[in-house]
């Protein structure tokens, strides 16, 4: 995808026409929302970088082990730090 030159919108033109300046975005273009004259902000389309994988349940099953004494409750010294006041 190939990016065209950027145009600059004051935010309140931005605002007015927000669904059309996304539908540019998408399509490669560049626009900075300015206020007040200053740029502050780039809209820019989404990188597709195909890198994004789904979630998949159990994919790490098996790699990492819990020692039986983790539910265990605290010892009393470090449970107390818990409530001493800062």
């Amino acid at each position: 995808m190939t990016r065209t030159r950027s145009k600059r919108w004051n935010l309140a033109e931005a605002k007015a026409h927000l669904s059309e300046l996304v539908e540019r975005a998408a399509r490669g273009e560049e626009i900075i929302i300015a206020h007040r004259g200053a740029p502050k902000a780039r809209l820019v389309p989404l990188a597709d970088d195909g890198k994004r994988a789904l979630r998949v349940p159990g994919k790490f099953k098996g790699l990492f082990q819990t020692k039986s004494d983790f539910d265990d409750p605290l010892p009393p010294e470090v449970l107390a730090a818990f409530y001493e006041p800062l």
